[in-house]
């Protein structure tokens, strides 16, 4: 799970600032004011842990990619190539990471959170290479062991630490060569030392993270008569949900069960979902099935009501495979995992936006065979009613302060501004910024200056305006 993040000079942000990130954190804003470029980042971090390509410091992308960036230049702030591209990582371990130095057994560093620090600049090419990485490990109080490496001016890399002592190996004085990707040592670096062991250890858990996001866009694809499935476990429902069901049909198939929290009753995951959506009063029933037996395409079929008739997805209301890619994904992503999802609001009618902030509440605290899954949604949003609904969870008790993160995104005229907003125990909001959801209080003085305004002129007996 990730615990903050902070970036500079990437596309439309100089600075974001530090910004902690809560089991479920909001951003809201205008359109084309930064919000997406923030999932974009992480996206190009994970394919670039996923590549072959070990040399490559910054996957940006191309046709086959989960995103495609562009060039360096298009990435910078401002699109200029002296800038440095940095960002810093926070996140939790789903299990405690302890270092130990084989030339000291008695040293241990023990820690359950992490955090990776990169700065990345424009070669002589034009391409990015890693000017500096740097890792801490420790716990949320304090960092029990750090690590750095940086190009100094002359090019060269140096290995240091404030807490531990690299010692280089007996005749291997050779350079340290170009770090792999943005955040491992190269083997060769790596045998340079006695006891750099550990910083695969590192590497590790940096892709296990980068791993275990998932992000859905704000276009889902539209609902198709047939899903083909072959028995395999999808690693997620897809940018677009294109995999929804197939997810479905593969949590079915590993028994997978859930419910809502402690003493609530477990179902199995189709019956789960279904359950949400009738809450949301989306549907009533929908059943996913083989047109045939033995055949591997399956039909969803949807009840609207008690006692409607059964009818493909294709031919209800767009809303349903909408969100559904939504629901599928919050509870399908394994635990520990992070979800990023663009807008999942779209298509639906405003009562269906605050309930989704209830399903979404569900989801960081659901458990899995009993197990608390531990999952983090990141949601990028423009409902007002998706937002006092968790408000009112706030003031209910039902979420505390801890639990939510909320933030404004705009344009300024130095780029993307993150303005956090401060949600009390009382479920306001304390600093609302003008105009957040549209001038509310002008709206309502307006209507009633010109209704005033017309019964004024009626008694006059003149016809109003």
């Amino acid at each position: 799970m990730l615990t903050h993040l902070r970036i500079q000079n990437f596309k439309a942000w100089r600075d974001t600032g530090p910004v902690r990130l809560a089991p479920l954190t909001v951003i809201f804003g205008a359109n084309s004011a930064g919000k997406s470029s923030l999932g974009h980042l992480l996206l190009a971090l994970q394919q670039t842990a996923r590549s072959t390509d070990r040399k490559r410091a910054l996957h940006l992308g191309d046709s086959a990619s989960l995103i495609d960036l562009g060039t360096f230049a298009d990435c910078l702030y401002g699109h200029e190539l002296d800038r440095t591209l940095s960002f810093e990582l926070g996140w939790k371990l789903p299990r405690a990471l302890e270092v130990k130095d084989p030339l000291l057994p008695e040293r241990r560093y023990p820690g359950t959170n992490m955090r990776l620090d990169v700065e990345l600049v424009a070669s002589k090419t034009g391409q990015p290479e890693v000017q500096a990485m740097a890792y801490g490990l420790g716990n949320e109080t304090e960092t029990v062991l750090d690590v750095a490496m940086r190009r100094d001016a002359q090019r060269k890399f140096t290995l240091s630490s404030q807490r531990y002592a690299f010692k280089m190996a007996d005749g291997r004085k050779w350079p340290l060569e170009e770090p792999e990707k943005f955040y491992r040592l190269s083997d060769v670096t790596a045998a340079r030392f006695k006891n750099a062991g550990f910083m695969a250890d590192l590497a590790l858990a940096t892709e296990a993270m980068l791993d275990s996001l998932s992000y859905l866009g704000p276009l889902r694809e539209h609902p198709r008569r047939i899903y083909p499935w072959s028995g395999e476990t999808v690693p997620s429902v897809g940018q677009s949900g294109g995999q929804t069901i197939a997810a479905i049909l593969a949590a079915q198939n590993d028994g997978r069960q859930l419910n809502r929290g402690p003493r609530r009753a477990k179902q199995g995951f189709a019956e789960f979902i279904a359950s949400w959506l009738k809450d949301l009063g989306v549907i009533h029933d929908f059943t996913v099935r083989a047109v045939a037996e033995g055949r591997k395409e399956y039909e969803v079929l949807i009840k609207t009501g008690p006692k409607s008739p059964e009818v493909k997805i294709t031919d209800v209301g767009f809303g349903v495979s909408q969100v559904l890619p939504a629901l599928v994904q919050a509870f399908y992503c394994p635990p520990h995992s992070t979800v990023w999802m663009e807008q999942p609001e779209i298509h639906l009618h405003p009562q269906v936006q605050a309930e989704l902030a209830d399903v979404f509440i569900s989801a960081i605290q659901s458990r899995q065979d009993g197990v608390e899954r531990q999952v983090q949604l990141i949601v990028e949003s423009h409902s007002e009613h998706f937002l006092n609904r968790l408000q009112r969870r706030v003031a209910e008790g039902v979420l505390t302060p801890d639990d939510v993160a909320v933030y404004f995104c705009r344009r300024s005229a130095a780029g993307a501004d993150l303005e956090p907003l401060k949600l009390n125990l009382f479920d306001d909001i304390e600093n609302w910024p003008p105009n957040f959801f549209g001038d509310e209080m002008a709206d309502i003085a307006a209507r009633t200056l010109a209704a005033m305004n017309r019964k004024k002129a009626q008694a006059a007996g003149q016809p109003g305006e």
